[in-house]
């Protein structure tokens, strides 16, 4: 028996609980659940004394009941021969098979008597208290008042040995199970270190119970956290869901989308309006005179662009270029101005300059005359 764990959760959620429950398990009980200050712990523990010298004996007891009912002869063999006569118990002898530790039969057979046969046989039932007490005490007297039971006194050497040699059989068998690796030369060796093999294996037992206990509760736990934080996440998944296909997000959807289909709308009745204010604007009478007028227009620029390619010739005529220092931009080819024609162009500039200037007074003079005359 042992104290019952607690999960971690709830000495964690609950403070006075856990100072509680470690002032039970360090000060107040021990592992197994008894208390450590007991007014009547010198009388238990003398009672579990007690106890321990019936288990002690009791043990003996099955172990010897055990060793002796494994000693006894196969069926096989037993029903192939008669039971001796009281006379012929010291003449006649029978093959006793040998147990190992495996419990198959061994080759070398003892030859022994057949009343310790007979014994090895009828021994182990009446070993048990339900045997004897279901017998009448006549069948008891008679059966212990004759062979093999009245020459008991005479056989025990012999069936000691056999018992002895069957319980070595056992102690070795279990001193190879506790210590596989040793070599089986030493292996009995090993045997007086079974009963402290023992103790410790029960206690080991019960540590790894305790821990394993434990590490099913922490398993528990860190499973209860980890589901929790799964819930947590699919929450958030359905929230995230939930904002993007749920009713909010269509409607907002729907909505978006109908504002884009207006917008669509409003752009081509703009569009149609734009048509509509030119049909009206644009009679096609107005239309043609426009179309009239480009023509004019078109035809005034090419009479203007002859008129320009005219006087530039006319004025090239005068020795006057309108496109000299750009030679480089128009291409190779153009031809150079000579000495002489530079000068008469810096002339005709000159005579252009008086002319202007020349221009420039008389409409002054004209302008003091209208002066003078007004006045």
């Amino acid at each position: 028996m042992m104290l019952p764990p607690v999960e971690a959760a709830v000495l964690q959620n609950n403070p006075d609980f856990a100072a509680l429950y470690t002032t039970l398990t360090t000060v107040i009980l021990n592992p197994d659940g008894s208390t450590k200050n007991n007014p009547t712990a010198k009388e238990r523990k003398a009672i579990r004394d007690e106890l321990d010298k019936h288990r002690l004996t009791a043990a003996k007891q099955h172990l010897l009941t055990h060793a002796i009912t494994t000693a006894n002869p196969t069926p096989s063999e037993t029903s192939k021969q008669a039971l001796p006569v009281p006379a012929a118990a010291g003449r006649r002898t029978r093959p006793l098979p040998r147990h190992n530790h495996s419990g198959t039969s061994s080759a070398a057979d003892q030859q022994l008597p057949p009343a310790l046969l007979d014994l090895l046989l009828l021994l182990p039932p009446l070993l048990s208290p339900s045997a004897t007490s279901d017998l009448p005490e006549p069948t008891i007297s008679l059966l212990l008042n004759n062979p093999p039971f009245s020459l008991f006194p005479s056989l025990l050497p012999t069936l000691t040995a056999i018992i002895s040699t069957n319980l070595h059989a056992s102690a070795v068998h279990l001193a190879r199970l506790s210590n596989p690796s040793t070599n089986p030369s030493f292996i009995h060796r090993t045997i007086p270190s079974l009963p402290t093999y023992a103790t410790n294996l029960l206690s080991q037992i019960q540590s790894r119970q305790s821990a394993l206990t434990k590490c099913r509760l922490s398993t528990a736990s860190s499973l209860g956290n980890l589901l929790a934080g799964h819930s947590v996440a699919i929450t958030h998944l359905l929230r995230s869901l939930e904002s993007k296909h749920g009713p909010i997000a269509r409607s907002l959807e729907f909505r978006a989308v109908e504002m884009a289909l207006n917008s669509q709308k409003q752009e081509q009745e703009v569009h149609l309006a734009l048509w509509q204010a030119r049909r009206d604007t644009y009679s096609p009478e107005a239309v043609r005179a426009l179309g009239n007028y480009m023509m004019h227009l078109r035809d005034a620029k090419a009479r203007l662009a002859e008129g320009v390619r005219n006087k530039t010739a006319e004025l090239e005529g005068y020795g006057v270029s309108l496109d000299d220092g750009n030679e480089e931009r128009e291409g190779v080819g153009r031809r150079r101005h000579s000495k002489s024609d530079k000068g008469k162009e810096r002339t005709m500039r000159e005579m252009a300059r008086v002319y202007r200037e020349m221009g420039r007074q008389v409409e002054e003079v004209r302008g003091d005359l209208e002066r003078l005359g007004r006045a």
